[in-house]
């Protein structure tokens, strides 16, 4: 049952590029390519690129330490588990917090714009810190502005604990037909919240804990149902079968999904941002195609062929891995790159377009080195002072098919990949 880290893994890279597509539609708009209908549709729902990774996060949390964590809570499994989710999330975390705040000066020296930003203060510093900035019915994003999901990340972290001792029984008392019921339920807050807001970012009345609790919980789930399949072997074929077909039906339907908001009257919010750099406003109602998304983690889970192969690649493999780092760097050398143009004078024409590919680009360059040079090492020595195994197992998996393409056999596009306490770190 572990042939689907790779593709799982591959899909962080989509969850990334669609968060950074989103924030991105600004410079796009110039240059005319939001004139293509369907792309500029699918990229005003591309915030939904974080719900992705919410569910992706509690599929592969249950899969790693379910076994481990939910027969029995225990205070030294507990706190090492929280431990080995700092060492995730919090070194690329703390170093961007000090950047933003150096760039916005930086900024606003180099525009002459006062340094009026409502979050540069100690207080919102610490609560970034922290991690706590999100938390609250009516939260105030500040420093790096994307670090608000890591926020909510560290909520679910600290109750997954409690939530695997549910998982847990689950898993061994519940039928099939039960756990989608369950899952059924966790979802239907969620939706009924996202028809009922006036709030296109789902920010208000604990929006974000709504996002994150309900989601990370679906995906905890849908590992359960998949597990379970996986394991019906008078099933077994079928159950892949079906999987390959939805792996591609339930993006399309995605797209289908986010190209109606667009079109729908009533889910448009009529304001406009006073932010000449701000992207347009989403539509209304876009969290209802969060099942679906959900759903999509769990075919490619039980998939074999098609999209599953496509995301196992080492290109997708290897955005998978850097993904994170491209979340968390983006927007602050967005605003960077912005203000670069600004200064240069340079808005619109050949040497904007080249300005946006470059902007593209580096942004990957950017998010490759950080991974390489902060994230991971600093990963490691953290994992390593706890008595883990440093390397995360997608990494050795990542291994296995350059050992394979060095040595001349042809690498498997989802080779299995060995089992350990590591497994899915890269939440």
């Amino acid at each position: 049952m572990n042939t689907f880290i790779r593709q799982l893994t591959g899909i962080r890279l989509v969850a990334a590029a669609w968060v950074l597509l989103y924030h991105t539609q600004g410079p796009l708009e110039v240059l005319g390519v939001l004139q293509i209908p369907i792309f500029a549709d699918l990229l005003r729902v591309g915030r939904l690129g974080v719900d992705l990774f919410f569910a992706l996060s509690g599929f592969i949390l249950t899969y790693t330490y379910m076994h481990s964590i939910g027969p029995r809570l225990k205070g030294s499994k507990t706190l090492k588990f929280w431990w080995l989710r700092l060492a995730r999330i919090y070194p690329v975390h703390l170093v961007m917090l000090f950047v933003a705040g150096i760039a916005v000066v930086a900024q606003a020296r180099v525009t002459g714009n006062p340094l009026d930003r409502v979050w540069l203060n100690p207080w919102d510093f610490i609560k970034n810190l922290l991690l706590i900035q999100e938390w609250g019915p009516n939260p105030q994003r500040g420093w790096n502005f994307v670090a608000w999901s890591l926020s909510m990340e560290w909520l679910a972290y600290l109750l997954f604990p409690l939530l695997a001792l549910v998982l847990w029984r689950m898993h061994k008392h519940f039928s099939t037909t039960a756990l989608v019921i369950v899952w059924v339920a966790v979802l239907a807050p969620l939706v009924i919240y996202g028809m009922g807001t006036t709030d296109p970012y789902y920010t208000e009345n604990w929006g974000s804990t709504y996002r994150v609790l309900t989601q990370f919980t679906a995906g905890a789930i849908t590992y359960l149902i998949v597990d379970r399949l996986n394991n019906q072997v008078n099933v077994h074929k079928n159950v892949h079968k079906v999987a390959d077909i939805a792996a591609w039906v339930l993006p399309a339907l995605v797209i289908a999904g986010a190209v109606f908001l667009s079109w729908l009257p009533a889910a448009q919010s009529g304001m406009t941002s006073t932010d000449p750099d701000a992207e347009p406003l989403p539509p209304y109602f876009h969290l209802t195609l969060v099942p679906l998304l959900i759903m999509w983690i769990g075919a490619l889970a039980l998939a074999r062929r098609g999209l599953a192969n496509v995301l196992a690649t080492r290109v997708a493999v290897l955005g998978g891995f850097i993904s994170y780092s491209l979340y968390m760097t983006h927007l602050v050398w967005f605003g960077m790159w912005r203000a670069g143009m600004n200064a240069a004078g340079i808005d619109s024409g050949p040497l904007y377009a080249v300005g946006v590919v470059f902007l593209l680009a580096m942004s990957f360059v950017i998010a490759y080195f950080m991974w390489r040079w902060i994230e991971e090492p600093a990963r490691e020595r953290m994992r390593s002072w706890v008595g883990t195994r440093p390397t995360p197992t997608e990494e050795a998996g990542e291994a296995i098919v350059v050992a394979e393409e060095k040595s001349g056999v042809k690498p498997s596009t989802a080779a299995p990949v060995p089992v350990d306490d590591s497994a899915g770190e890269k939440n």
